[in-house]
């Protein structure tokens, strides 16, 4: 086992630097070493945020985090209240206002049914969906879910909760990504593409 270099606050910090995604232990290292060599210019302003994060950050009503509930997003008055734009997680979310792709109003389920994890209907904000989609002004009801066999499995469930709600339901196309190139692309993604062709 290798000695340590450190004092114990030290190898604490990385520790839980290294907890953060993409940061493995060496990576976490260099951030360590980094927040200290510049404690006044980012570790002390980091601290502050951090604080500050910890006592006003919120969960709103959709699932959204925000320091306000409702969001800032729920709030919007050019928000279209007929759309709801259902995604797994936050971080869904955050990727589809980047790339400005809506201006509906969103739903986070907290993530998809996954048997082998034991996340399970109960373990999702489903209920609370399907009581917005039964909301007269919604008339419909996007799942930006991932191309994956739990993403699949979980926008088929809730279409078939759904069914009794007079709403629309959609989905994201699925297929062959711009830039992408036909020799690079699974199996699965070009079959996905062929069946969902469209006029030219």
């Amino acid at each position: 086992m290798a000695a340590s270099v450190a004092g114990p606050e030290i190898e604490r910090l990385i520790q839980l630097l290294a907890r953060l995604p993409g940061l493995g232990p060496r990576s976490a290292r260099r951030a360590a070493l980094h927040l200290i060599k510049k404690r006044e210019a980012l570790m002390t302003p980091l601290t502050a945020a951090l604080q500050v994060a910890i006592d006003k950050i919120q969960v709103c009503t959709c699932g959204n985090i925000d320091t306000q509930n409702p969001c800032t997003v729920c709030t919007d008055p050019r928000r279209d209240p007929s759309i709801i734009v259902v995604v797994a997680d936050v971080a869904d979310l955050w990727a589809l206002e980047r790339a400005n792709a809506t201006n509906g109003r969103y739903h986070v389920l907290g993530a998809t049914l996954s048997p082998l994890d034991g996340v399970g209907p109960q373990d999702l904000t489903i209920d609370q969906l399907v009581a917005r989609a039964h909301a007269p002004e919604v008339s419909e009801i996007i799942l930006a879910l991932n191309a994956t066999v739990d993403g699949q499995t979980t926008a088929h469930y809730i279409t078939d909760l759904l069914s009794e709600a007079n709403v629309r339901v959609t989905r994201l196309a699925h297929g062959v990504p711009v830039g992408g190139e036909l020799d690079y692309l699974d199996e699965g993604t070009l079959s996905a593409a062929m069946r969902q062709r469209t006029l030219f």
